[in-house]
């Protein structure tokens, strides 16, 4: 059951920046939402992840893949049913399909990059980055 949607992909070349956007569609909201992406011949990776922690201790609202940190920023609206993700000094290793997903669970920090642990998934958006 698809009930979140992305968009934003495209082509670019290295060194550019995209934002992709991830957008609920029910009306809902989600507690934990990230971003996967898979290349051909290649396993399903987390990019980063973002998590609501209202009512729990948490040490911080996002995790991201060593690969990305420091180039990618995650972060969601205000009404909870959207999440971006800022690309910025592409490489043309992160081409991918990038896939959106979301659980209502409160995933703890060093789960949320799992893809295992989430039970919403978007159909991708393609991202190509040029050298």
């Amino acid at each position: 059951q698809v009930q979140v949607v992305e968009s934003g992909g495209g082509s670019v070349q290295a060194g550019g920046s995209l934002r992709l956007s991830c957008t609920e569609t029910s009306g809902g909201t989600y507690d934990t939402m990230a971003w996967f992406r898979q290349a051909p011949g290649k396993e399903r990776e987390g990019v980063a992840a973002f998590r609501n922690c209202d009512g729990i201790t948490c040490d911080g609202p996002t995790a991201y893949a060593d690969s990305v940190k420091g180039r990618f920023t995650v972060a969601q609206d205000n009404a909870r049913n959207i999440l971006y993700l800022q690309m910025d000094s592409l490489k043309p290793e992160d081409t991918a399909m990038y896939y959106c997903a979301a659980t209502r669970s409160i995933l703890g920090r060093s789960l949320l990059l799992n893809p295992t642990l989430y039970d919403y998934w978007g159909q991708g958006t393609q991202v190509t980055v040029s050298t």
